[in-house]
């Protein structure tokens, strides 16, 4: 069969469902409905990546849909293909719409938690989490942000304490502390659902 082959509807149904010429069946589809399907994705806020990959779980979705002998030919296989698409997009848009929401949120939290560590910690009854937390950090870390907010140490005694040079190499190495625990607790909601519950509770 030559690779230009042209298939009805009914040619391609078959093609795939018997699994003969398969390959050339689905570059017939490619080369016939791809633009189409790809210009729905991309007038609705997706990207050319977008498209290729929803076009391909399209087609992956049509050739199983045959393979069940569950496409009843109410329409035509392009419109078909459409509705496919438009319903994966669609889903997927919510999802990062849902996605999207939740990341606000969370971005909208985390300088709470970051401008109350240091109350919620001294009336904390149990903070081992925030303890493993602070260890994962490095000795270092871990001894300057317990004796700044856990004793409320002033940084000139914790200067003397953990031997550094001046305040202000001290004051640098806090900042890169505390940023790295802003990192570690965005890095997972589960952590920061963790310690802002467990924040919530100290008082």
């Amino acid at each position: 069969m030559k690779e230009n082959q042209k298939y009805s509807d009914q040619e391609l149904i078959q093609a795939i469902k018997d699994r003969k010429n398969i390959n050339q069946a689905i570059r017939f589809m490619y080369e016939s409905h791809y633009r189409y399907l790809e210009s729905y994705v991309l007038q609705n806020s997706g990207n050319a990546d977008d498209a290729a990959d929803i076009i391909q779980e399209t087609f992956l979705v049509f050739i199983k849909v045959l393979e069940e002998d569950k496409f009843r030919q109410e329409s035509g296989v392009k419109s078909f293909l459409y509705s496919i698409v438009r319903n994966l997009w669609i889903s997927e848009l919510r999802k990062r719409k849902g996605m999207e929401i939740r990341n606000e949120i969370f971005e909208e939290s985390k300088d709470m938690i970051t401008a109350d560590i240091s109350q919620s910690l001294e009336r904390h009854e149990s903070h081992k989490l925030i303890m493993e937390l602070f260890q994962s950090l490095g000795d270092k870390c871990r001894n300057i942000l317990l004796l700044f907010y856990y004793e409320n140490l002033p940084m000139k005694e914790i200067m003397e304490k953990e031997a550094f040079s001046n305040e202000q190499v001290l004051r640098n190495k806090k900042h890169k502390c505390l940023k790295s625990l802003i990192e570690k607790v965005q890095s997972d909601e589960k952590t920061y659902s963790t310690i802002k519950n467990a924040l919530q509770y100290a008082g």
